[in-house]
Parts: structure tokens; sequence; C-alpha cells
């Protein structure tokens, strides 16, 4: 994922409700989200190039998502897929926090990420990238949160405008429809709002989108995720390219 808000622990009977976009290269392959044949209790998109995924979750209520974050400088082209913590976390057994623990230690195999992890009980936001925070790789107090490619609720312009919109959503019942909608917003930034983050001043208006769109990058798939109290936990698409 690029962009993911969600809401955690504030609506009756549903733990989780999470809204995000996939952004990649238009030429790398995936599948949408399915009942994987391998692993039969996982329901994820997959990337085909690496084999992990970006979004996902099993029959018995764990969710997991990554974000890359966006630090050129801190690429290494030896590094593990990001992808694979989410599988990883998905198969699992371990409780969130545990799983977190474990993968602190060797965290630097990977190139900066973001990853969510939880069950209808816990949730936590890990980072391996420079200077995370104080809370970082806690569980997460009930709330609304905003991720994309740097720390949580870090307030880049198309984060904050998506999470104020979610809010509103929530607070109306909004059907699946609106969320969407949302996600498929193409509006880039004004030049002056733009953060700097290290990439070309093109790249930072085409990446200010909620929607991206380029040649070559940008949003492949949308997701609305539903984690219940009780009952499977379902992930609704919209695919666009």
């Amino acid at each position: 994922m690029c962009l993911i808000v969600f809401a955690w622990q504030i609506l009756p009977g549903m733990p989780l409700l999470a809204a995000g976009n996939r952004d990649e290269f238009y030429d790398r392959p995936a599948q949408a989200a399915h009942w994987w044949q391998d692993e039969p209790a996982i329901y994820a998109g997959r990337d085909l190039k690496a084999g992990g995924s970006w979004m996902g979750v099993t029959r018995d209520g764990r969710f997991a998502a990554v974000t890359n974050v966006r630090a050129p400088l801190d690429q290494r082209d030896d590094a593990h897929s990001r992808g694979a913590l989410v599988a990883d976390f998905l198969r699992s057994r371990a409780a969130p926090q545990a799983f977190i623990d474990e993968l602190a230690v060797h965290a630097d195999r990977y190139n900066p990420f973001n990853l969510l992890v939880g069950d209808r009980t816990s949730l936590v936001c890990y980072s391996n990238a420079r200077d995370p925070g104080p809370d970082n790789g806690k569980p997460l107090a009930p709330g609304i949160y905003g991720l994309s490619n740097a720390q949580l609720n870090t307030p880049w312009p198309k984060l904050v405008n998506a999470r104020a919109e979610f809010s509103s959503l929530l607070c109306q019942g909004a059907p699946d429809d609106a969320y969407f909608e949302m996600l498929a917003d193409g509006t880039r930034v004004d030049d002056e709002r733009l953060p700097r983050t290290g990439v070309s001043l093109e790249w930072e208006r085409v990446l200010s989108a909620v929607c991206i769109e380029s040649p070559t990058y940008g949003t492949r798939v949308s997701s609305l995720v539903r984690l219940p109290a009780r009952g499977e936990p379902t992930i609704a698409e919209r695919v666009h390219r």
C-alpha cells in the first residue's frame, strides 16, 4: 500500500475498518485479492514478482498491510522483499506485538517500510525508517489514523485530506461506493504545499494525489477492509490497472 486510512476500535462491532490504495509500477505483475491456493486461510492480493502482498486478512481475523517509506538515499538492491512481511504475519500464529518484537531484531534486512499488523484485539504499527518516533512498534490506541510513505499520521496534504474525508464518511455511515470515490481522487496538490521527500518536483506533484496516475506508475488497486468482531473479515476491491 501507499496510502491507508483506518478506524481502530471506535466502531461498534467492527474493530477495524480500513481504506487504502496500492501504488506500483504498471509492469510489475500482481493478482487482485483472492484466497491463496497454497495458503487457504489467507485472503490477499499477491505480488507475482516476489511472492508477497501489500494487504491481506485471514479467516480467523488477522490483518496486515505494508507501505514503503519514501527515502531514496536509503534504498538497497539486495534488500529483502517488504511484501513478504505481510505474508509472514498472516501465516504466523504470533500475537501482533510478539511478531513486531521479533521482526525488529532484523528489520535492517529490508528497505524502509511501515508495517501494520493486528487482530481483533491489538493493532501495531512499526517502521524501520530513521527517527520513527517514541511510539514506534507499540499497540495503537483507539482512533482514526492515516499512513502513507512516511511516519504514521505525517501531515502530507493528501493524507490529511483523505483522513478527514474518511472520518466524515464514518460519521455518515456511508456506503462502500463513497469510500472508493474518496480513494479515486486524482487531485494534485499545489506546489507550495508539496512535501520535500528527496524526489524531483515533478514526481512530488505526481505522488501528491490520493489516486496516482502517470505513464508508468500509479494506483493499481483500491481496497476496503472490514474486520468484524465476529465472523470472517472481508476485502472489497476496485482494480484500476
